[in-house]
């Protein structure tokens, strides 16, 4: 979730800069160094607008080109400018994406990020939204989703977000009040600490390997739901699975198969997770929603689609 930033007539893709150092390199002008300083921030901003890895790299590095294109100008407020910019370049790919998705073969989950203290990345680290709370941002408009980001993840106030997406503060306040409503309608807010989340995980994954059914009965809420997302290059259950039972029997059948893979825990979007290995090759990523209490599962988001995986592949590796 990056760009080398080289001269000023030749920008290197936004997608490359944290894997290579960017903060080793020197940096030739003022204007490379605001976007430098900021590019966590845009890239944080944009993924949790858009979901994927792959589209926030592209705006990131549209963000930059935009904002090579006024140097010659002076900005009196760098960040603001930037993040307007990207803001408005993700909701124009947002609106592409969608379309697009219209065709797309099961179930489609937002592409997972890999967080937590060793990641090496830090814009995924930052502000990350879980993988069930961005399957819920998806059932928002565009604009919505633009103010709802930028209000209750980032804190920007109403009068910050109308000017970057050049709308009335009445209007931007109507546009959050609906988000939130629309967003805890469908999944009401609670805190669980990291010990909590590691407990459930572990039952989780205890009696999943284990292939004990009464066992996974037990650790799964009664309205747990699990996503699986193929994109009909993989194998995977064409619709959202719903119940206690019938998810306790998918996930049954699913381990039995696992003996061939090696699993690795992870903490995935800021939430726990794992990920599976065939022959060193990452296959399938599975991230969980405990419930409040934290003593079971209710959401399961297991990703295979391959294209989903290539960016986590290149920052996971198995052991």
């Amino acid at each position: 979730m990056t760009p080398t930033i080289g001269v000023m007539e030749t920008p290197v893709s936004p997608s490359k800069t944290s894997r290579e150092g960017p903060r080793d390199r020197p940096v030739p002008d003022a204007g490379s160094e605001d976007f430098l300083v900021h590019r966590e921030l845009l890239f944080s901003i944009v993924y949790n607008m858009l979901g994927t890895v792959t589209d926030t790299e592209d705006v990131v590095q549209e963000t930059w080109l935009s904002w090579a294109a006024v140097q010659d100008r002076e900005i009196a407020h760098p960040r603001a400018y930037l993040v307007r910019i990207a803001v408005n370049h993700a909701l124009t790919q947002m609106r592409r994406a969608r379309r697009s998705r219209e065709s797309y073969i099961g179930p489609w989950l937002p592409e997972p990020v890999l967080t937590g203290p060793d990641t090496p990345d830090t814009a995924i680290r930052t502000e990350s939204v879980s993988l069930a709370m961005l399957v819920v941002l998806e059932t928002l408009t565009p604009l919505q989703r633009a103010v709802f980001v930028l209000r209750e993840a980032f804190a920007y106030d109403h009068a910050e977000i109308a000017a970057i997406l050049g709308r009335s503060s009445a209007a931007v306040r109507q546009l959050a009040h609906r988000a939130k409503e629309r967003v805890e309608a469908r999944r009401p807010r609670y805190d669980l600490d990291r010990g909590t989340q590691r407990i459930v995980t572990e039952r989780f994954l205890d009696a999943a390997l284990g292939g004990d059914l009464d066992a996974l009965m037990d650790v799964l809420a009664p309205e747990v739901v699990m996503w699986s997302d193929g994109g009909g290059k993989r194998r995977a259950a064409l619709r959202v699975v719903e119940g206690r039972d019938k998810v306790a029997r998918l996930v049954a059948g699913v381990s039995a198969q696992l003996p061939t893979f090696a699993l690795r825990p992870v903490q995935l979007n800021g939430g726990p997770g794992v990920v599976l290995f065939a022959g060193g090759t990452l296959y399938a990523a599975a991230a969980l929603d405990p419930a409040p209490g934290g003593d079971r599962v209710r959401g399961i988001y297991g990703l295979v689609n391959p294209d989903k995986l290539a960016k986590l592949a290149e920052t996971v590796r198995p052991g």
